[in-house]
């Protein structure tokens, strides 16, 4: 009986020992642990997809690339698999699986005994616990902080709430965090499309991923997924027969299939950028945003053309600047080119070359590969040499004038000459990459949603955006704000202005300014519509002196051209500066009926739940979301629009425009057969080039010139050099179009004038078209001439009054 009690009081003290022993590590290791009810609310790092309008991906945005999935939306099968791999007892146990602790230590003495590796025991819960709130520190402090932390978790957050953050977050290889990624990344499937053997395949992975790699280390994968399989038919899960048949399946990885996505690289920067200041760093990269933009990627892909296209014909029209360097012809001279270091900006289909002989009806061109080619005379008459301030040298009469043996040059394939006849087989072209830069940005003038931009050449090259960062002189491209401040107070497209010299003293030790127009002429009094379809610059200064600069830089100021404009008379020729994207939003409130839009790349964005977060048009539609219709009258969306001009004025520039598209500086564009409207912009030395018009229900942008300002030749102009851009973009952008008018709005009337006198036409005028005046303004008869100012002997000046002149105006056109 003595040795009862004294077993018994040993095993009661041993027990009061171990019991505070317990209770002292629960104090000791708990203190200070991390906060685990914020798991609670805790959302992983989910990546960001940008979607063009279509639906095409982007671009992707993370640094964890984690697809989130909800554990009800979770299913059975992969659940089953990594409980079975690794947390069988998971929704009986508190925290800590102590059978499965228990079963771990004697088959621990067993694998030590056999020099075998320990196995853990660590539940799904304890895993949480350690990835979100411990380090990965191998130590017998951050188990014991581990085991502490996962006994509150159990009390603190649901079993499916701490299942869902586990096959979310946890690393799978591949670089695939979570389950929903890795499925993608190994099989190119969705969770609910696995098989058997591919869930069992994942749930083998976490221990440790870079040991069970599915090519690599095949082997090893295939025995640790088919013990998976064996553990979820032991635990119930599958059926032997099911078991059986996983275990035969192959392992086989299949490559993601490439997603259709849309290129738009200075587009999606631009979006980047935006997402940044609005929703921050972490907010793009690790908030699971889906964002839907503005994009068409058809329209992408014509802009993106029509700007290389563009830069390539005015760069092949100002010389050639030499091959990319020189190599020595010898023996293995085709490794050699391949080393070569040929800049990024090439062209897809250009390709790097070696001449090899240079003749005088051809060139002999050699490639990496071995293959040959020839480059004929006619494809290198364009590159005669370039000189300073964009001259030429003498023309090209030989081949060998261009290259010699050793060059190492651009070149793409060409079938057809000039003449449309076919070349023989393997012959080239030269190219050449452009140094000369620009824009293109095409919007939908109604809303502001801008549905393609294409912000310079190579976006590897240069992240500069041209058409929302480059700060340029409009020159002319201004001057249709000038006109609608004027069409806005009073005055008529048929009213006459003073084409004449005209003289402003700036004052003391500054001189007198004196702009003239492009052609060095004076036409006298003429019609308004003349002055900007003919890009007359004293016309719109006299024009501008009228109404006054206060009122000019209002209008720039209302259309966002410029926020604080000076009120110099200069700025009327386009000597202030603003932005491609500006400069074609404002135009698209010319065509739009005067009312304000804002530019958007983006539509809307949602949360990682669905939840919209931003939405461009803010705009309720009270009805649009009835479930079912029964013949109500359909709903109407409110028009929010500010009305920052007369729709009546905006009409008559908006026409007057047309006529500088059918009979003006920009007549080259009326080929396209289809309603267009639109100015030429050139600043002084031919600096900047500009084109900007619109159709009924799309505007667009063009702008050419060197990111550090200097001359683009001294015969380049805006008609010639931006225009073509625009024509080339609007060529096949309206090619399966129908043709839309300009849309009139109330109080138009169609009046024929004689364009001499601005008079209603008479019979036996020869001189006479149809104009748009506002109800009440018909001519009566001969119309009011403007003076504008100083009039150089023309006569008194006009009303108005005089502006300041700051820096040179002329030559602005």
């Amino acid at each position: 009986m003595r040795w009862v009690l004294i077993l018994f009081s040993t095993v009661l003290l041993g027990g009061l020992i171990a019991l505070g022993g317990v209770l002292w590590g629960l104090h000791h290791f708990g203190r200070g642990l991390p906060d685990y009810k914020q798991l609670a609310d805790y959302e992983p790092p989910v990546m960001t997809r940008v979607h063009a309008g279509d639906g095409r991906l982007l671009s992707e945005y993370a640094r964890q690339r984690r697809v989130f999935v909800p554990i009800d939306a979770m299913p059975r099968r992969v659940i089953k698999a990594f409980l079975s791999a690794e947390d069988k007892n998971f929704y009986t146990h508190p925290g800590i699986d102590f059978i499965g602790l228990a079963k771990a230590v004697i088959d621990n003495v067993r694998n030590l005994a056999q020099n075998r590796r320990p196995r853990g025991a660590s539940t799904i819960t304890q895993q949480v616990a350690k990835n979100f709130l411990l380090t990965n520190e191998v130590s017998i402090e951050r188990k014991a902080k581990e085991a502490i932390l996962a006994l509150r978790i159990e009390r603190a957050i649901s079993k499916d709430r701490i299942l869902e953050l586990y096959l979310n977050e946890i690393y799978l290889g591949l670089r695939s965090y979570g389950v929903a990624a890795a499925a993608l990344n190994y099989f190119d499937k969705s969770l609910d499309e696995l098989s058997i053997a591919e869930s069992a395949y994942l749930a083998a992975l976490p221990k440790a991923p870079n040991n069970y790699h599915p090519v690599r280390d095949h082997a090893a994968a295939m025995a640790r997924r088919n013990w998976v399989i064996g553990q979820m038919q032991e635990n119930g899960f599958i059926s032997a027969e099911d078991a059986a048949r996983a275990k035969e399946d192959p392992l086989t990885t299949h490559e993601r299939t490439i997603t259709e996505v849309a290129q738009a690289d200075y587009f999606a920067e631009e979006v980047r950028r935006w997402l940044v200041g609005r929703f921050g760093e972490d907010g793009l990269y690790e908030g699971g945003l889906s964002v839907r933009t503005t994009l068409d990627p058809k329209l992408q892909r014509f802009a993106d053309e029509a700007l290389h296209w563009g830069l390539m014909h005015y760069d092949r029209r100002h010389g050639w600047r030499g091959p990319l360097g020189k190599i020595e012809i010898v023996a293995g001279w085709g490794d050699t080119l391949g080393a070569f270091k040929a800049p990024e900006t090439a062209l897809p289909g250009w390709h790097k070359a070696l001449v090899l002989i240079a003749e005088d009806k051809q060139v002999q061109i050699g490639f990496e590969d071995g293959s040959f080619g020839q480059i004929p005379l006619g494809e290198l008459t364009w590159a005669r040499e370039w000189h300073e301030k964009q001259r030429l040298g003498g023309s090209v009469k030989k081949a060998s004038d261009v290259l010699a043996p050793g060059d190492v040059i651009f070149v793409e394939p060409v079938t057809k000459n000039d003449d449309g006849k076919d070349y023989p087989a393997a012959t080239f072209t030269l190219r050449q990459v452009p140094n000369v830069e620009g824009g293109l940005v095409a919007m939908d003038p109604h809303t502001g949603r801008v549905l393609a931009l294409s912000g310079g050449w190579s976006f590897q090259d240069s992240q500069f955006n041209r058409v929302t960062q480059a700060s340029r002189q409009p020159g002319s491209a201004f001057k249709p704000f000038i006109y609608l401040a004027a069409l806005d107070n009073g005055f008529t497209p048929a009213t006459r202005i003073l084409d004449a010299p005209f003289v402003i003293d700036q004052g003391a030790g500054l001189g007198k300014w004196k702009p003239a127009n492009y052609t060095k002429k004076f036409y006298g009094p003429s019609p308004m519509r003349l002055g900007i379809e003919k890009s007359r610059n004293l016309m719109t200064v006299r024009l501008a002196q009228t109404i006054g600069m206060d009122l000019v830089t209002d209008y720039a100021r209302r259309f966002g051209v410029s926020d604080d404009m000076p009120k110099h008379l200069s700025m009327a020729l386009g000597a202030g500066e603003t932005t491609l994207l500006r400069l074609t939003t404002a135009y698209s409130m010319l065509v739009n009926g005067g009312k304000r839009v804002e530019p958007t790349l983006i539509d809307r964005v949602q949360d990682r739940n669905g939840r919209t977060i931003y939405r461009h048009d803010a705009r309720n539609c009270d009805g649009c979301l009835a479930t079912r219709w029964r013949m109500e009258p359909v709903p109407g969306i409110p028009d929010t629009r500010e009305q920052v001009s007369d729709p009546a004025s905006t009409y008559q520039l908006v026409s007057m425009l047309e006529g500088v598209v059918q009979r003006g500086t920009g007549r080259r564009i009326s080929t396209i057969g289809k309603p267009l409207a639109g100015k030429t912009g050139t600043t002084n030395d031919n600096v900047d080039t500009w084109f900007v018009g619109f159709t009924p229900d799309l505007a667009v942008g063009a702008f050419v010139g060197f990111d550090q300002p200097r001359t683009l030749g001294p015969r380049d102009t805006g008609s010639n050099v931006a225009a073509p851009l625009f024509k080339h973009f609007m060529e096949k952008a309206l090619a399966d179009q129908p043709s839309i008018p300009f849309r009139i709005p109330p109080g138009i009337r169609k009046v024929r004038i004689n364009v001499a006198t601005g008079a209603l036409a008479q019979p036996g005028d020869r001189d006479v078209m149809v104009e748009s005046f506002k109800s009440g303004t018909e001519p009566t008869g001969e119309s009011e001439i403007v003076f504008g100012g100083d009039t150089a002997g023309w006569g008194s000046a006009g009303p108005g009054n005089t502006a300041p002149v700051a820096g040179r105006g002329s030559g602005l056109y």
